[in-house]
């Protein structure tokens, strides 16, 4: 199979159809297109995009690749809330992308989705808050909320759940962050365990877990983790 053939069958194309400002360290990216406009998605999924070349073996053949969830769908194609949170690739995409680009993408994926339980525990900072945005919106009952998200201050808050719990770092770092621990420890919980998605730095999502695992006794399968970046990890930068 050629390499176009290759990248047909598993990748879609499409172009940015709108930028907008979020927040001062956010950009809203919408990606559409007819062959975008026709993905399935389901709220807490994620895209993979094309952003630039590296030296692997599937970097050469894809290019390099980094995830963004999907804040929602509209008219215009799927809506991406971009973070500039370094000098990364994903963070260069996000902000250089301009209406008109071209953009590659892998169809949305993964298991950040909402599990049955008696309660809902959101747990991680700005770039799980895209995640979790459309993850609440399509509860039932939002009263089932219980949720901390950590940003760095009040101007980096997207519009969730009026039952957010907001944690600030004022200049502190969101890896291994000791503050949003602390945070969901400080949280009245029901007595029984509901259902958490705990995302974010790869670190700070297993000192939560722990937490969670070890002092609230939670089961280990109603936790439900996902780590969209680490410090110096190449894919998660």
């Amino acid at each position: 199979m050629t390499r176009k053939r290759l990248l047909d069958a598993v990748m879609v194309a499409g172009t940015v159809t709108v930028v907008a400002e979020a927040t001062p360290r956010m950009r809203w990216i919408t990606v559409g297109g007819p062959a975008v406009t026709r993905l399935a998605w389901t709220p807490g999924q994620h895209v993979r995009i094309q952003v630039g070349t590296e030296s692997g073996v599937l970097d050469r053949l894809f290019g390099a690749l980094r995830t963004y969830s999907v804040w929602d769908r509209t008219d215009d194609g799927l809506r991406l809330c971009v973070l500039d949170h370094g000098d990364g690739p994903g963070s260069r995409w996000g902000r250089t992308a301009r209406v008109g680009d071209r953009v590659v993408l892998l169809r949305p994926e993964g298991n950040l989705v909402l599990r049955a339980g008696a309660y809902h525990l959101f747990v991680g900072e700005e770039t799980a808050s895209v995640a979790f945005g459309p993850m609440m919106r399509a509860l039932p009952d939002p009263d089932t909320v219980h949720a901390v998200v950590e940003v760095a201050d009040e101007s980096d808050r997207l519009p969730l759940s009026d039952r957010v719990t907001w944690a600030f770092r004022r200049g502190t770092s969101a890896a291994s962050s000791e503050s949003l621990v602390k945070a969901v420890r400080a949280l009245d919980l029901p007595t029984e365990p509901g259902v958490a998605y705990v995302a974010g730095e790869a670190r700070t999502i297993q000192a939560v877990r722990a937490h969670l695992v070890q002092d609230r006794g939670w089961p280990r399968r109603s936790v439900v983790t996902k780590p969209f970046w680490a410090p110096g990890r190449t894919g998660l930068d």
